[in-house]
């Protein structure tokens, strides 16, 4: 065994967990200014607004996707992704700054890159980019929460009960969830999660295989030598290269370009949105090259815009256009009731056993304890990418947290900021770490890399339901805008984001329930309408986490079954 450092394991965990480093300047030149008219604009391209796209394509109604970043193809033996022991350009986000326990940053050129990391004061961050959005680089873990746990934590006239028969079905078909083969779990790549899954037990915890949208086939072919590692080395932190991974590109979005009503804008940055006059929508985007130079101006108008940015930016631009005039009177909970989803992101280096190097991914086990509504949580193990073997690995908690923060509107900077509480996730905190030294014995050492740089993967809120919008999505008191992302949550969830974006999809953009009306309507411009179908009595479909669902309120479906 290697001598072991605290910068060694460091170094390893901040290439495990994808926390980066950049600088960068932009440059500024004339450019041109275009116009154009779409019916619906949706801002982003990952789980929400690839679940929109899909279901506005279906029901025919031509719908634009705005992405700023680059799509990233993969396939058998592809080099599409960077590689965590050998960082490059590709990591970074055009004048993103990561930074990972004060590691000092890599002198790399500008580019449209995976990660972003957005600052904060107490908190910060972590952001994808490209189409795909977060499920890019996420692990994938797919959990549907226990009727208890949702209620506990979504309004009441979200019904579980549907959820559990229609929507969370729905969602394992369309992404293809398995959990990994016994075959695979028996190789000598996945010794740590064999070690996890028996300490584990071995404490009393629960530990069951996770769901995750991966075709495991791809896996065992790597371990056969039929194409180079990327599961079975800890190589896909960033991605992974040889594709299996059922990711919103090759889902939704595939399905939604297929049938001939979507678009996909790439490279298209959006900077500012704003109410039209006669109720429409603008919204003002520039198209940028992979440099981040400015190549046109777009000032797009809409019927309907669909903010799916991801939490922090759609907070971040409808807090500007709040402050700055551009969408008079949003609600006043804008920017609040946002949570970390509790991450706790941990080292674990073991005495006791060999955990092994390379060591294969995405996640084999986890351990689930959701008895308390209130304290729900996840441990799982993760990976580290190919090191020498430094017999530590990877253990992330997360879960249910009252914590909560805010973002504030800086003039000086024209951007909202977050302000976070150091100790608002205490509580869950202390419980995920109780689990986490059990889990890891009295011959283990860790390492909690979330007390050194505060900063969360997963980030909810900002635009709440009840608060900022209704149940579906719809703005508080602004026809035809919409929120249809993780700003959208309550600020946790003690599952993963998979399922958060599967709920709010029969009442869409460009539509509208009249009171007293058992129809759906779609705008057209000259404030036309047409029915598109009759009522139907079904819920509103939430995905990931808590809370009841004892009434059904009335909504419309505004698309077949994917």
């Amino acid at each position: 065994m290697p001598a072991l450092s605290r910068r060694t394991v460091i170094k390893g965990a901040a290439a495990a967990t994808g926390l980066p480093l950049l600088p960068g300047a932009a440059s500024a030149s004339r450019v041109p200014v275009t116009r154009e008219e779409h019916r619906v604009v949706v801002i982003g391209s990952g789980f929400g607004d690839g679940v929109t796209a899909l279901r506005l394509a279906q029901a025919r109604m031509p719908v634009h996707v705005l992405e700023r970043g680059i799509s990233w193809p993969t396939g058998p033996n592809a080099e599409t992704f960077p590689h965590p022991t050998a960082p490059d350009k590709r990591i970074f986000w055009l004048g993103s700054e990561p930074n990972l326990f004060g590691l000092v940053s890599f002198p790399f050129e500008r580019y449209t890159g995976l990660l972003e990391r957005v600052p904060g004061n107490g908190m910060d961050i972590m952001c994808a980019a490209g189409v795909d959005g977060g499920s890019l680089i996420y692990q994938g873990m797919t959990l549907q929460p226990t009727e208890e746990v949702f209620n506990a934590n979504f309004p009441e006239q979200l019904d579980y009960a549907r959820m559990d028969q229609v929507y969370y079905p729905r969602v394992a078909s369309m992404l293809r969830i398995a959990t990994a083969p016994d075959e695979l779990i028996a190789s000598p790549a996945y010794a740590a999660a064999r070690v996890f899954a028996r300490n584990a037990r071995a404490a009393g915890h629960l530990v069951e295989k996770i769901p995750m949208p991966i075709d495991w086939s791809y896996a065992l072919r790597e371990l056969k030598g039929e194409m180079k590692q990327s599961y079975t080395n800890g190589d896909r932190a960033f991605g992974v290269n040889n594709g299996g991974k059922h990711s919103v590109d090759v889902t939704y979005l595939a399905a939604a370009e297929a049938t001939g009503h979507c678009t996909v804008a790439t490279l298209h940055n959006v900077t500012d949105v704003a109410v039209a006059p006669v109720g429409r929508w603008l919204i003002h985007v520039d198209r940028i090259d992979t440099g981040g130079v400015v190549l046109e101006k777009k000032v797009l108008t809409a019927n309907a815009l669909v903010m799916a940015a991801g939490t922090a930016n759609t907070t971040k631009l409808l807090m500007r256009a709040g402050a700055t005039g551009g969408i008079p009177d949003l609600p006043d909970g804008l920017g609040t009731n946002w949570g970390s989803n509790g991450d706790q992101i941990c080292t674990w280096t073991s005495l006791a056993d060999d955990l092994g190097s390379p060591q294969g991914g995405p996640v084999i086990y986890g351990s689930e304890e959701w008895v308390d509504p209130a304290l729900a949580n996840t441990v799982i193990q993760a990976f580290l990418p190919p090191l020498p073997n430094l017999r530590t690995t990877m253990l992330v908690g997360y879960g249910v947290s009252a914590g909560r923060g805010h973002f504030v509107y800086d003039a000086a900077k024209d951007d909202a900021v977050l302000q976070w509480p150091g100790s608002a996730d205490a509580k869950l905190a202390r419980r995920i770490h109780k689990r986490i030294t059990d889990i890891g014995g009295a011959a283990a050492v860790k390492l909690n890399t979330t007390t050194l740089v505060p900063s969360t993967w997963h980030p909810l809120g900002g635009a709440s339901m009840g608060t900022v919008c209704d149940l579906a999505g719809r703005v508080l008191g602004h026809r035809g805008l919409y929120v249809l992302d993780g700003a959208l949550m309550p600020g946790h969830r003690r599952v993963q984001p998979v399922h958060d974006h599967r709920r709010h999809r029969r009442t869409g953009p460009g539509r509208d329930r009249r009171p007293g009306r058992g129809r759906c309507l779609l705008r057209r411009p000259m404030n036309r309408t047409v029915v598109l179908s009759p009522s139907r009595r079904c819920s509103p479909a939430p995905g990931h986490h808590p809370h009841p669902a004892t009434t059904k309120k009335p909504a419309t479906t505004i698309a077949p079954s994917p």
